[in-house]
């Protein structure tokens, strides 16, 4: 296994790449990753085989996590794991998903998908990210603990889904559950944000963003119909160009933009390592006699920045399916469009599909709500803007920085959608953080080609729940 160097700021007292401790972890990792869990909505495409041989190597792999913890089945193969700890009064909930998505264009891959390969220190495949990078090390870091005795201060539950990419039923179930035995978590931690490298031009420090909310998914279909016909005798105005016409219109006026509180507070955080003229405009913005003034020119800073920082601002449109003729020389009787919404926090998704019609204006098309979430609540979080803390966003904060001293904790508005947010109704702390550090390249790969994660970088994240863990307060500890 080729070392890597270890950057500045990661665990100190971890697993350390190329000793036998750090190797072997490595390896279950890479086991895991090889065995191809791909998630379908169709069931029938599932090779179920695939995911009753992770559940097996899971078994085999971590042996003392399966004989200490109790185990429920839920769904097809989600797992809820219960580690009975020394207090009850503040239990906790570590989510990750076992299943990922499809591989895409092979071609694309530089390493095989599900190779599981190690090159220059990385390890490449498909889930090393999303999210069975999550998975394995919150299981190798309760196994460790386990074999030296440890009992948690609070009860620990390891809700593993199997369906998450497709929006599946196993994160409902488990809730389900959670709530017939009575559990109420102090707080539930999902993947979603990271140790984020390049996070905003001009930062030059990681931003370890900690997701106190989501955007809710809306899909809609847009759909226009016409007689269709022969190719050689088209007519102006026919589904086609009236679908095509809805796209552009829709992609020319986004809904408007604004700042959430926890991004107010994300910019907070990073304005003392910002460079450039923003620096002080970015200061003054978390000044409530210039906040209001100021945070419009923020918010169009954030749009000119790049789709990753102008999704921080606004609800998202995104153009992802389209279908028209069955065939190059007949004209469509039916054209469609799928549009993939993500919906900011403080609108609703009444307010973007009234955008869309107005937008689109025109009647012959049709609009269909074909899933529908609104964003999740924001969780509690401790804030320099306001000068309040919350004891758990602390705890996460406090494991970041002593795991990764050179990283920025912070809140942020998470872009994506996770099993995590189903969990608000049984936890008023819903929090979403990955503890990898990512490149913005890696962060791009995630669902696309080329996924891969350091490995230092994954041992490190191992540490990182280990002490997570190890750090839960005791009995009467807890102030909810």
């Amino acid at each position: 296994m080729a070392r890597r160097k270890r950057k500045q700021g990661a665990a100190g007292t971890g697993l350390v790449a190329g000793t036998p401790a750090g190797d072997a972890a490595i390896a279950k990792l890479q086991e895991l990753i090889r065995i191809p869990t791909v998630s379908d909505r169709d069931p029938a495409k599932i090779d179920l085989a695939a995911f009753d041989e992770f559940v097996d190597t899971l078994m085999e792999q971590f042996p003392l996590l399966h004989e200490h913890l109790s185990l429920t089945r839920v769904d097809t193969h989600g797992l809820l794991f219960g580690w009975r700890g020394r207090g009850e009064d503040a239990p906790v909930v570590l989510m990750a998903h076992l299943d990922v998505v499809p591989i895409g264009d092979e071609s694309r891959w530089t390493h095989p998908p599900f190779g599981a390969e190690i090159h220059d220190g990385v390890v490449h495949g498909r889930g090393t990210l999303d999210d069975k990078g999550s998975l394995v090390a919150i299981c190798e870091a309760v196994e460790a603990l386990l074999a030296v005795g440890f009992v948690p201060a609070q009860d620990v539950w390891l809700s593993f889904g199997c369906n998450e990419e497709v929006s599946g039923t196993a994160a409902t179930l488990a809730v389900e559950e959670l709530t017939r035995r009575g559990v109420r978590p102090w707080f539930v931690l999902d993947e979603g944000g990271a140790i984020a490298g390049e996070a905003f031009p001009g930062v030059a420090v990681p931003i370890g963003v900690i997701g106190v909310t989501e955007k809710g998914v809306t899909s809609l279909e847009l759909t226009a119909e016409g007689r269709g016909g022969h190719a050689s005798t088209p007519a102006r105005n026919g589904p086609t160009a009236r679908i095509a016409r809805a796209i552009t219109r829709l992609d020319a006026h986004p809904m408007p933009g604004r700042l959430p509180e926890a991004t107010v507070e994300l910019f907070s955080r990073m304005a003392p390592h910002m460079a450039g003229p923003l620096r002080p405009v970015i200061r003054k913005v978390v000044d409530a006699a210039d906040s209001r003034r100021l945070r419009p020119l923020i918010t169009r800073a954030l749009v000119a920045a790049g789709p990753e920082a102008a999704a921080l601002t606004r609800t998202t449109f995104a153009v992802t399916t389209l279908s028209g003729s069955p065939a190059l020389n007949v004209i469509a009787a039916s054209a469609r469009a799928g549009v993939n919404i993500r919906v900011m926090v403080g609108d609703t998704v009444a307010d973007a599909v009234a955008h869309v019609r107005r937008v689109i204006d025109d009647d012959s098309i049709r609009i269909d709500v074909v899933e529908s979430n609104e964003p999740s609540p924001v969780s509690p979080y401790s804030s320099q803007v306001h000068q309040r803390e919350d004891p758990a966003f602390a705890l996460l904060e406090r494991t970041i920085t002593d795991c990764f001293t050179d990283a920025v904790p912070s809140p942020y508005v998470m872009m994506a959608a996770t099993d995590s947010r189903f969990f608000t109704a049984i936890s008023d702390r819903v929090y979403r953080f990955t503890p990898f550090r990512m490149s913005k390249a890696q962060r791009e790969a995630i669902h696309s080609y080329d996924e891969q994660i350091g490995v230092q970088d994954y041992l490190d994240g191992v540490e990182w729940y280990r002490r997570l863990i190890a750090g839960l307060p005791g009995h009467g500890e807890v102030t909810r």
